[in-house]
């Protein structure tokens, strides 16, 4: 399974998860949201390892455009000289040249920026991917601590408010309640 596919099966759990009452929390199984936040892991260095891949390829794309541009530059140069033997072609030669020059190095321009722009849009996925990784696990995260702190709360002893003054539900503290009031 892909990276996406166990998210949104993360995902699924934690939506469908049975809500805590009175909070935005939600209880899921440890062990089953453990178990795929583990798959993911075990996914990410294959990603990683893709990306690494792809940015060794462009180097050396970038290393066979250079190349590519050097012959031939080092091409028109050598038929530059081949043609300046004589003053008209001397002349011709020389433009000749400049053009292939130009057009050598607006081709390894534009393979430049065609090679950037290829990284930069596979980086901008792997971006992506990472992103809504570490949203879901701290989404994760978030509800399981809301869910601690629900389980730390239901321990604290609350007073009996049945015991206390005014314990005849009128809200008078007692005051015309005569038992209560002889017991004073």
């Amino acid at each position: 399974m892909e990276i996406h596919d166990k998210l949104d099966e993360l995902g699924e759990v934690i939506e469908s998860a049975r809500a805590v009452p009175m909070s935005a929390s939600c209880m899921v199984n440890r062990a089953d949201i453990l178990a795929l936040l583990d798959q993911v892991r075990r996914q990410l260095p294959p990603d990683l390892t893709r990306a690494d891949a792809l940015l060794a390829d462009a180097e050396g794309v970038r290393a066979e455009a250079r190349l590519q541009g050097e012959e031939i530059i080092s091409i028109a140069h050598e038929e530059k000289m081949r043609l300046v033997s004589e003053t008209e072609v001397q002349a011709q030669a020389e433009r000749e040249a400049g053009r292939i020059i130009a057009g050598a190095e607006a081709e390894a321009e534009r393979m430049q920026r065609e090679i950037d722009d290829y990284i930069d849009s596979k980086l901008a996925n792997f971006e992506l991917v990472l992103t809504k990784t570490l949203e879901a696990v701290a989404r994760g995260r978030d509800k399981i601590a809301g869910r601690r702190a629900v389980e730390e709360l239901s321990g604290i002893d609350l007073p009996d408010f049945d015991e206390g003054p005014g314990a005849d539900g009128d809200g008078d503290g007692d005051r015309n309640n005569p038992a209560a009031q002889s017991q004073r």
